[in-house]
């Protein structure tokens, strides 16, 4: 199932909540945008529409080191001579080569780590445990762990810290099941997947 979709049934139990907790008009349009994101939240393991949307393009970023690379590259030639010249040419060559190196993936990892020296700054558990769910997501392979159960009680726990720090009742509910919608609709039972899910990693790798 593509993003849009998942946002959509994440909408759509956001919704739920709110009516079930006969909730009003501002607070129903807080759930269904939260249970809207929480849904996008399993697939931060893969280039996906949420990951895109809270990272620097790499593509931007590459660019950008690139240029740096050069400018470095000629400033040397420039302004320096003899053994300084060619440190400050080596220099320049190495942002160079770095920048090619660089992927979405690893946007997401410095986006991590932003998120929890954030988290440690403002002194949120939350931000700092989303944080750290950013960067173990950019290293674990599409539709693996956080796409099980382990994930599940990982940001069970960032939802839990997260209700407690607003204050709102429902937040808990809706995030967790905008994150677990995900799931479910990922799974071989739908003729649209033609990968499922492996609840029960590292445990057992069946697909369902």
């Amino acid at each position: 199932m593509n993003g849009t979709a998942h946002m959509i049934v994440g909408a759509s139990t956001g919704f739920a909540v709110a009516y079930a907790m006969q909730a009003d008009p501002t607070t129903t349009i807080m759930f269904v945008g939260l249970g809207g994101v929480t849904a996008l939240i399993p697939d931060m393991d893969t280039d996906g529409k949420l990951s895109n949307k809270i990272t620097f393009s790499y593509k931007f970023a590459r660019a950008t080191l690139q240029l740096m690379g050069v400018l470095i590259l000629l400033y040397s030639f420039l302004e320096h001579a003899n053994v300084m010249r060619w440190i400050g040419a080596g220099l320049g060559v190495g942002v160079i080569i770095l920048a090619s190196f660089l992927t979405q993936r690893m946007m997401l990892t410095l986006t991590g780590i932003g998120v929890v020296a954030a988290g440690i700054y403002i002194e949120e558990n939350w931000i700092l445990l989303l944080g750290v769910y950013m960067i173990l997501a950019s290293f674990v392979a599409h539709r693996s762990y956080t796409h099980s159960i382990i994930g599940v009680l990982f940001f069970g726990i960032i939802a839990y810290q997260f209700e407690a720090s607003v204050g709102i009742e429902g937040m808990f509910l809706t995030c967790m099941l905008g994150y677990i919608s995900h799931l479910i609709t990922d799974m071989k039972v739908f003729p649209f997947n033609k990968r499922g899910v492996r609840w029960f990693l590292p445990f057992s790798k069946k697909e369902f």
